[in-house]
């Protein structure tokens, strides 16, 4: 569930840096009224912590090696 709860986190992170790097628009601070606000400040930070929490994702066996593991 947390790593849903991340990687769903990261998306609209991704979706937030995208806009600023194709429109110049920031989804976040525009949803809040600024960057300096404290609900986006509390995105930009969950985010942040998302991306920490999925880094986890890479070195963790997939479900497949486990399988053949237990073989």
């Amino acid at each position: 569930m947390i790593d849903k709860i991340a990687l769903t986190l990261l998306i609209v992170g991704g979706l937030n840096w995208g806009s600023i790097g194709l429109f110049r628009f920031d989804i976040v601070a525009w949803i809040f009224g600024s960057q300096a606000a404290i609900g986006s400040r509390i995105v930009y930070a969950l985010v942040g912590l998302a991306a920490l929490w999925c880094v986890s994702l890479l070195f963790r066996p997939t479900s497949e090696a486990v399988a053949e593991n237990n073989r």
